[in-house]
Order: structure tokens, then C-alpha cells, then sequence
């Protein structure tokens, strides 16, 4: 499990790995979603599965533009087929460039993409 830092949060470490481990669950599942099934709403929702991946990967997008001091951009609209690996880039970015804040902010993303879908 993780090992927390003096103030009894994760450790920075720990929130790399975690971060690391949910983004390719999330990236993997979004890739093996049947199109149809990206295309449309959960139950209850109101923006279709690919959306929310869109919005996760932009959020991821500017938070590792933020880190390395470059401005934010648009992602282009992918195609269905594409959002997942769109997603897993702008994680990987993060996980590249991003400090610790920038990280525990990428994990938020991710898992509030993860209860959405």
C-alpha cells in the first residue's frame, strides 16, 4: 500500500504509481469499449462515455502544459477509436512533467473519469 508522508497523505511516490496504474486501467478500458458503448451516455448521464474521456484527457493536457511552463491548446477531436489512446498520452505527459500537485491533480482526473464511465 501506499506510505504516507508526515501529514498522513500519500507519498509523492505512491501517487506516481497509483496515477501510473489507474491511467493505464482507464486508457485499456476505454480501448476495449465497444464503439457504440462510447458513443452513448451511461445511465443517469448526461455526456456520451467518449466526452468524458475527451474532457479527462484535456484536463490532463493542461496540467502538463501548466508543468512545463507552455501554453495551454485544444486537443484535436478524435474519433471514437482514438480517445483512449488520446488519453493515455496527456497521462503519460503528466507523469513525465509533472510535480506533485500536478500529479495528485491528474489522479483526481482519472478516477472521477473511472466512476463516469
Amino acid at each position: 500500500m501506499s506510505t504516507p508522508d508526515e501529514l498522513g497523505a500519500p507519498a509523492p511516490a505512491a501517487v506516481r504509481a497509483e496515477l501510473s496504474r489507474v491511467l493505464a486501467l482507464q486508457a485499456d478500458r476505454v480501448r476495449s469499449m465497444p464503439l457504440s458503448q462510447l458513443d452513448r451516455a451511461r445511465e443517469g448521464a448526461t455526456a456520451p462515455r467518449a466526452e468524458l474521456v475527451r474532457r479527462a484527457a484535456q484536463a490532463l493536457a493542461d496540467l502538463a502544459a501548466d508543468a512545463e511552463g507552455r501554453p495551454r491548446c485544444e486537443l484535436p477531436r478524435l474519433a471514437l477509436h482514438g480517445v483512449g489512446d488520446q488519453l493515455a498520452v496527456t497521462g503519460a505527459d503528466v507523469l513525465a512533467h509533472g510535480d506533485d500537485a500536478a500529479l495528485a491533480a491528474a489522479l483526481d482526473v482519472v478516477l472521477e473519469l473511472r466512476r463516469g464511465l
